[in-house]
């Protein structure tokens, strides 16, 4: 009975056993067939995107600044200095605009027309190769003071105006002046305006450099050179 007994539970726990492997198995093909039948495996595969070469960003920088205003601006420059020159002496190298072209940075023509009343009109020639540009100047000079030249004609600006003025140096310096040089212009141009704002201080520079060389030459090499003081603004 015994024995009867075992052979009947070692049967039935075959038998539970066998079940639960094909239901395990049963599942297991379920799962598989669910998978593959709604594309998962498919989909994520498919949904990496192919590789691609590595780039990289070149900064640059433009030569004429885009991200201004697009519009022409005054612009206005002064400086001072302090020369071994009598006021007359500086006064009479400004004043003499027909040998600008002698001397003055740029200046490729310079020619003097003197009117019945007095009034002096400059025609001047300036050259940025391979831009050369022609304007007149009405001129007002107050001997061994101040020069003032504005400009009347012209397709290269729309406002220029240059002011020199000489006042005596330092008491006990007979030959010595303080000079005052102001200028203020604007350009019709969009693109000459924007390539001012690039190279402006250094052009008013070197004119101003070049009148301060130009009575050295005549009067001879300055004996004191005090002090130069610069301002600019926009």
């Amino acid at each position: 009975m015994a024995k009867k007994a075992t052979s009947f539970f070692l049967r039935a726990l075959e038998m539970s056993e066998g079940q639960s492997c094909n239901i395990m198995r049963r599942n297991s093909n379920a799962t598989v067939r669910h998978l593959s039948s709604c594309g998962i495996l498919d989909t994520r595969q498919a949904s990496l995107p192919p590789p691609t070469a590595s780039s990289q960003v070149v900064p640059t920088r433009n030569f004429i600044n885009l991200s201004a205003p697009l519009i022409t601006r005054r612009m206005e420059y002064s400086e001072s200095r302090a020369l071994g020159y009598s006021p007359e002496q500086m006064c009479n190298v400004v004043a003499n605009v027909d040998q600008y072209q002698q001397f003055v940075p740029w200046c490729k023509k310079s020619k003097v027309a003197r009117g019945k009343n007095g009034d002096i009109r400059a025609q001047l020639e300036i050259g940025f190769p391979p831009i050369v540009e022609r304007y007149t100047s009405e001129v007002t000079v107050i001997p061994n003071h101040q020069v003032r030249a504005l400009c009347i004609d012209g397709t290269l600006f729309s406002h220029l105006e240059t002011l020199w003025r000489f006042t005596p140096g330092a008491a006990g310096q007979a030959d010595s002046c303080n000079v005052e040089f102001f200028v203020t212009f604007e350009f019709k141009s969009l693109l000459h305006s924007q390539l001012a704002t690039i190279f402006f201080d250094e052009v008013v520079k070197q004119m101003v450099n070049a009148f301060g060389a130009r009575a050295a030459k005549l009067y001879g090499t300055s004996s004191h050179r005090l002090q130069t003081t610069s301002k600019r603004a926009t």
